[in-house]
């Protein structure tokens, strides 16, 4: 392969990826816990967007309160991971990467 297609395959990847990053950006996922008792909104670049906690949570405490929040946290980033492989592979399919 000659300097120039290696230059310009490098290109189209380095587009598709920065939509991909954009598009990443703009994805919300939802984490929830305890049948919606804690949710956590946040993009697939893990900005945390909002938390919402039911009113009668507060009452449980703070150290139940903390294990929800933590919960519905994993459960979003779960998410955004899942979908981050998905957006990436799409971006990069058909390209010969470490080839």
């Amino acid at each position: 392969m000659d300097m120039d297609a290696l230059m310009a395959q490098a290109s189209v990847l380095q587009d598709k990826v920065a939509a991909a990053q954009d598009k990443l950006g703009k994805t919300h996922v939802k984490g929830i816990a305890d049948a919606g008792a804690c949710i956590i909104d946040m993009t697939c670049k893990y900005d945390l967007v909002n938390i919402t906690i039911r009113q009668d949570v507060l009452s449980r405490g703070a150290d139940a309160v903390a294990q929800l929040v933590a919960a519905a946290y994993n459960d979003a980033k779960s998410k955004a991971d899942a979908t981050i492989d998905r957006v990436m592979g799409d971006a990069t399919v058909g390209l010969p990467i470490g080839q």
